[in-house]
């Protein structure tokens, strides 16, 4: 062999050796590279931090998969997608409660729908103003500012029937009082909220519908639809005015005979009871209201024939109605069979109340006086 070929022969091998030397050098730096960036990946704590929330939000999604959504988080989202489509400036109160579409009934009556809303207003979760929004509003927003006005809410239905039936009601009422006038049914109907200005009880709305009816409008004969058997038609004067008491009294005191044949007639006491005060102090005729007078009058003589009257600071009686009679489709003649018993009773308050009584008791004092000023002429 050739020095030359020795030489080359002795590189090659060289290289040989020295190769996997490299190799295995190129090896454990790669190790230790990868061994480092393992120890910074187990030791660093926002790498763990990352990490560990990584998981956990993977669990989160797996465990939310396997679980079907509940009605009430169904709501939420739906809430959302609506809230969503809303305009600034716009939100989302409640869902507005729509009439029953079963159980209507033609003009002129009363239906258990009704009934049914008047009796929650009863509950004074429901006699609300937030509820009666729900319930009572005239339109219902559903995209942008358009709004759908086909919606009628229960109290909406409820006031409708109650309108009807005054309008019916009064074509009939016109009939047995000529001096009742035609006057639509916004004239003659109460609004449903209350007055609580002055009261303890707080509840904004009344518990059932009413109107009066006169011939000056709202005073006279009053009818009033409320559920619980709790219906009535009344007459009279409630609370009269000083000046209007006063009339009523000193026509009482001159002529006290038409009034008791009015409230002693038997329809009259077959509706309203006996023309006289109950033994227990309750209702019975127009006897026993509350702001009745315990003692007489002042300048009345506690034993004057006409004393049980007198003590009445209000003239008024009244009928109520259970609900199986509300709801028959013949219940406005029913009122009207009543009104015309009360007919007299309102025409005599009217009068008494608007003629000054005169000098003279009843027609047996005049004959007395013609009898004295004839045994005046005898003893000429």
């Amino acid at each position: 062999m050739s020095p030359k070929n020795h030489s080359a022969k002795a590189k090659s091998g060289l290289r040989k050796s020295s190769s996997p030397k490299k190799r295995k050098a190129a090896t454990a730096s790669d190790e230790d590279v990868a061994y480092a960036s393992e120890a910074k990946k187990v030791y660093d704590s926002d790498a763990l931090d990352e990490d560990s929330s990584e998981d956990t939000k993977k669990r989160k999604r797996v465990r939310a998969s396997k679980k079907t959504r509940s009605p009430r988080k169904k709501r939420r989202e739906e809430d959302d997608d609506k809230e969503a489509d809303l305009q600034e400036g716009q939100e989302i109160v409640g869902v507005v409660v729509e009439a029953p579409k079963t159980g209507r009934v033609p003009p002129g009556q009363i239906s258990q729908n009704s009934l049914d809303f008047l009796m929650k207003l009863k509950d004074p979760k429901c006699n609300d103003r937030e509820w009666f929004k729900l319930h009572g509003a005239s339109f219902l927003c559903v995209e942008g500012n358009e709004a759908d006005f086909s919606l009628e809410p229960v109290y909406r239905l409820a006031e409708k029937e109650w309108k009807d039936f005054i309008e019916s009601f009064t074509d009939v009422l016109a009939e047995v009082d000529t001096q009742i006038p035609h006057l639509p049914p916004k004239d003659v109907i109460h609004r449903i909220y209350r007055d609580v200005r002055f009261s303890n009880d707080k509840t904004p709305y009344k518990r059932g519908f009413s109107a009066s009816f006169s011939r000056s409008g709202r005073k006279g004969i009053f009818a009033c639809f409320k559920p619980g058997n709790e219906s009535l038609i009344a007459a009279g004067s409630w609370c009269p005015g000083r000046n209007e008491l006063a009339t009523i009294r000193n026509n009482i005191k001159n002529n006290s005979r038409r009034l008791r044949q009015v409230i002693s007639s038997p329809e009259f006491v077959k509706f309203f009871g006996e023309p006289k005060p109950h033994p227990n102090g309750e209702m019975q005729s127009i006897f026993g209201r509350e702001d009745e007078l315990k003692v007489a009058p002042k300048g009345v003589g506690k034993d004057h024939k006409d004393i049980d009257l007198l003590k009445c600071r209000s003239f008024a009686v009244l009928h109520r109605f259970p609900d199986s009679e509300v709801l028959d489709p013949e219940f406005k003649q029913k009122l009207a069979s009543v009104a015309r018993v009360m007919q007299p009773f309102v025409h005599c308050l009217n009068d008494m109340m608007t003629i000054t009584g005169t000098n003279s008791n009843d027609d047996e004092e005049n004959s007395d006086g013609e009898q004295e000023e004839g045994d005046e002429d005898d003893e000429e």
